[in-house]
């Protein structure tokens, strides 16, 4: 059988990260291409881009892949999958892909599995109150009755709000399992039955952030969930509670959400926030009460290699006439971040 002439196209730089030694030899292997040939751009393209383009019958994206347009789709008439090695297709999967009728699958699983534990360890470091601990251990430098002032903490039976059964989300809630943990979920689209099997009762949203100590935000990012939780939502939640959101800054009302933090009532982990980089002079940089990390959750260093075995796989799929362990619809992209 003839290897399948495949292309990469993401950004600059991705393509060393994504693929180890072991990656490439396995990608040489697979499909006719050239490593070392990555399209940062489709849409006027260099020239061996060009002809790279209008042989490939496959595309190994990833972050910074270019849109596939209608225009670029004419200059690649033997283009038949779209092979992603990272999560949401949103930005590069065109209305004109599916009218081509291009097969794509996406590693987001795969990119699920270091947010998810990356959620773990926030939910049980913020059950201990591990962050205001760490602020009055700093002030302190002393002795101190830690059992008097953290009464109430701890992971035993504290309850941990889940909001949105999305991959993540229910990773986090699989790994929850072996702790002994309340968990709530909220999402419209699972009933009492389905969140029950994944192990959490389902609650509205409200009621979720009442009764949780620990609110951690999964769902996608659309018109529908900008501002889900927004001032009554953060109202709602009990003095000391924790928020995590390592889904999209839009997902949470920034506004009702730093006076909360500055007052020191709420406490938060935020991976992601609007905009994406806070200015240099907001205070969530230097809040004692708010752990702000620079979107790292998801797959980074070594795990950036999970992506491209995921996506390898797939790619032994195709070649060898298989459909895709995990294909994206257009439906998909309704509840994908």
């Amino acid at each position: 059988m003839t290897a399948p002439t495949a292309l990469l196209a993401m950004g600059p730089g991705i393509a060393e990260q994504l693929f180890g030694a072991r990656q490439r030899a396995r990608l040489t292997a697979l499909v006719d291409t050239d490593p070392g040939l990555v399209a940062h751009r489709l849409a006027g393209p260099t020239p061996e881009v060009a002809r790279a383009l209008a042989g490939a019958e496959l595309l190994i994206t990833c972050w910074g892949a270019p849109p596939l347009t209608a225009e670029v789709l004419a200059a690649a008439p033997r283009l038949r999958a779209v092979v992603h090695a990272a999560g949401s297709v949103k930005h590069h999967i065109t209305p004109a892909c599916w009218e081509r009728g291009l097969r794509v699958t996406s590693a987001a699983g795969a990119n699920a599995l270091p947010v998810a534990e990356y959620t773990l360890a926030a939910i049980l470091l913020a059950g201990k109150n591990v962050l205001p601990a760490a602020r009055r251990y700093r002030e302190l430098r002393a002795p101190h009755d830690w059992r008097a002032e953290l009464a109430g903490h701890g992971n035993y039976r504290q309850c941990v709000g889940i909001v949105g059964a999305s991959r993540i989300g229910r990773r986090v809630i699989e790994l929850l399992r072996p702790f002994d943990l309340e968990v709530l979920l909220f999402d419209p689209y699972v009933d009492a039955g389905t969140a029950a099997r994944l192990g959490a009762e389902q609650v509205g949203l409200d009621e979720l952030c009442a009764r949780s100590r620990i609110v951690s935000v999964h769902a996608p990012e659309l018109p529908a969930t900008r501002h889900m939780i927004g001032v009554a939502q953060l109202a709602a939640m009990p003095d000391g509670a924790t928020l995590i959101n390592t889904s999209r800054g839009s997902l949470i009302d920034g506004d009702a959400l730093l006076p909360e933090l500055v007052s020191g009532r709420l406490n938060a982990v935020l991976d992601v926030t609007e905009p994406e980089v806070p200015p240099a002079s907001s205070p969530l940089y230097d809040l004692p009460n708010v752990l702000l990390t620079p979107h790292v959750a998801g797959s980074l260093g070594d795990e950036i290699h999970r992506l491209a075995d995921f996506a390898l796989d797939e790619v032994a799929r195709y070649a060898s006439g298989l459909p895709f362990a995990d294909p994206v619809t257009p439906e998909d992209l309704t509840r994908m971040a």
